[in-house]
């Protein structure tokens, strides 16, 4: 049977009502988990995941849809003064199955699987108050993505540090990032083990091809479109999204 929080999350995701803050009340990590799955199948194909490692908290694990990835430079429309967040951010893309987590050369071996590429995330919600919403809402709908555009990936990547980034983002005119960013948590590459570990089948688990955004560089910054964001992470490459 359909959990009702699928079908409101369907319908908000349809221009329906979205959800108010109510529906958070007593939300355990398995109705959130079996709900999540529910609204992935009806939405279509998993293209990923989105995670974070909160500290003193558990993991936070989203699925992206495969609909909502797109190639940079891409445009994006949303609805008429909709507002939506931008974040620059580490993605890995899965290149080869995922390593037993058993294996004593786990990390070693998940290095070799994967390449990686800068992303912007779109932040988009369901919920009435997104900003204001509480952790167990959020990831509900998961995570509150929207959308994530990829720049080029790099195979060879290793040797670059991503526990920190030296990166470059502006949206329209105003300059939001210029310098140096801590990676949530301990790093994008212990952001993505740490996924790995605790995922199992979820959604289907994480597949080859499949995208894993690992968090925000410059916070959550709200914008209304018409808009472009541009942005770059030194020795990585660049990345553009308009919204329209």
């Amino acid at each position: 049977m359909t959990d009702p929080l699928t079908k409101a999350l369907l319908e908000a995701r349809n221009g329906g009502p979205k959800l108010p803050d109510t529906y958070g009340e007593g939300l355990t990590r398995e109705r959130i988990f079996a709900v999540q799955t529910e609204v992935a199948s009806a939405l279509g194909s998993v293209g990923g995941f989105k995670v974070a490692c909160p500290p003193g908290a558990p993991i936070i694990v989203a699925p992206i849809m495969a609909h909502d990835i797109y190639e940079s430079p891409a445009k994006i429309s949303l609805s008429e003064g909709e507002e939506a967040g931008v974040e620059l951010e580490y993605a890995f893309r899965l290149i080869a199955p995922v390593p037993d987590t058993a294996a004593f050369d786990f990390e070693a071996r998940l290095r070799d699987s994967v390449e990686l590429l800068p992303a912007f995330e779109l932040v988009q919600s369901r919920l009435a108050n997104p900003k204001g919403a509480g952790a167990a809402l959020k990831m509900l709908d998961n995570q509150l993505n929207g959308a994530v555009v990829l720049g080029e990936a790099c195979r060879d990547w290793q040797g670059i540090d991503v526990t920190s980034a030296q990166a470059h983002l502006t949206l329209g005119d105003a300059t939001l990032l210029d310098g140096v960013a801590k990676v949530p948590g301990e790093g994008a590459f212990a952001t993505l083990c740490a996924l790995v570990r605790a995922l199992g089948d979820h959604c289907g688990g994480l597949q080859p091809g499949h995208i894993v955004i690992t968090g925000s560089l410059n916070g959550l910054p709200w914008v209304t479109p018409p808009i472009t964001a541009q942005g770059e992470i030194a020795g990585l490459g660049s990345v553009t999204m308009t919204l329209e």
